[in-house]
């Protein structure tokens, strides 16, 4: 089956002067050091693995990238393009931040073949943006998403769970403010505490608690729902594995387990199965749940966990949980058997 695959190309802190508290960047990404010279070769390496079906995007992710130095930033899109050209690539995206995006800067992106523009809002919530120290407010986030739509480009909104003053009211605030100002997809980011942040000393300090595993699935969980309540896709829950997540010399804590995506989603799984449970009145007897293509191991949950609580909370005697290629995002169809 063709895949669609992002070509990523970490540009760590180089365009972003900002501290925000739980930015270490380096250690996000890996890489202490960015040498330009090296990006064509990356990509070139980066596609010799890919299949001849596969689409792929090359994504300039890890800093701010509209941030950068203008002539590098046009530099490395330049070396991007030529791949676009030569149809090996579909298209060009990248991170950044809402406070670098303007007429100059869309100006610049519009003479190559970019395609989406993701922005780190982390949130909507004004004192959770200033406790957080990002140096923009939330009029700046919503001034940039509506500058990228109306510049025709596809906009994925990138937020936190668990930044300092947010809780989970604050959070399903973001997610629909994202959703209000036209986003194509979301990213989540449970908040990780990195050693050498601000966020670190805050947390040494006892002015600053990190998330427990469970809270952050429960609150993601949150946000999840009200981004598939709208039919915007998340495309990402939680850092990559690759980016130092299990070095403990880096993580001093917070949401670092590697599945909390997954446990998030089963959580909503679990929510929505019981929702359709109890509209029905159904108890006992035989279950099936019918679910999106690729979501069975979500629907499960961990360890079968998901099955587990149904049936003791219904006293159902089996279930079985099967895809149907008609079903989208978290939707579930339910046939019950007595």
């Amino acid at each position: 089956m063709p895949r669609h695959i992002n070509i990523p190309i970490f540009i760590p802190h180089v365009g972003c002067p900002n501290a925000c508290v739980f930015c270490n960047q380096r250690s996000i990404s890996g890489r202490m050091d960015f040498d330009p010279a090296l990006v064509d070769g990356q990509i070139a390496e980066a596609l010799s693995t890919v299949g001849a079906e596969d689409t792929c995007e090359i994504a300039f992710f890890g800093g701010s990238f509209t941030g950068i130095d203008r002539e590098l930033m046009l530099y490395l899109l330049g070396v991007a393009q030529r791949y676009v050209d030569d149809g090996r690539v579909m298209g060009i995206r990248m991170s950044t931040r809402p406070d670098y995006i303007d007429e100059r800067v869309l100006s610049d992106l519009s003479r190559f073949t970019v395609r989406t523009v993701e922005l780190g809002l982390q949130s909507m919530d004004d004192r959770v943006l200033a406790a957080s120290g990002r140096g923009h407010d939330r009029e700046c986030a919503l001034k940039a998403c509506g500058m990228i739509k109306q510049a025709g480009y596809e906009l994925i909104g990138q937020m936190m769970i668990g930044l300092p003053m947010s809780d989970s009211q604050s959070e399903v605030m973001t997610a629909r403010e994202i959703i209000g100002a036209g986003a194509d997809g979301a990213r989540v980011y449970p908040t990780v505490v990195f050693y050498d942040t601000e966020l670190a000393c805050m947390t040494e300090r006892g002015e600053y608690t990190p998330l427990s595993d469970g809270e952050a699935v429960e609150r993601t969980k949150n946000v999840l729902s009200v981004f598939a309540d709208a039919d915007v896709p998340c495309i990402r829950v939680g850092l990559q594995s690759s980016e130092n997540l299990a070095d403990e010399s880096k993580v001093m804590g917070g949401a670092n387990h590697s599945a909390i995506g997954e446990l998030a989603m089963g959580e909503l799984y679990y929510e929505r199965i019981c929702r359709e449970i109890e509209r029905r009145g159904i108890r006992g007897g035989e279950l099936t749940v019918y679910v999106s293509r690729g979501s069975v191991s979500k629907a499960v949950g961990q360890k079968k966990k998901n099955k587990s609580r149904i049936c003791q909370k219904y006293g159902i005697r089996r279930i079985k949980v099967l895809e149907k290629n008609q079903i989208m995002g978290y939707n579930i169809i339910l046939e019950h058997n007595t």
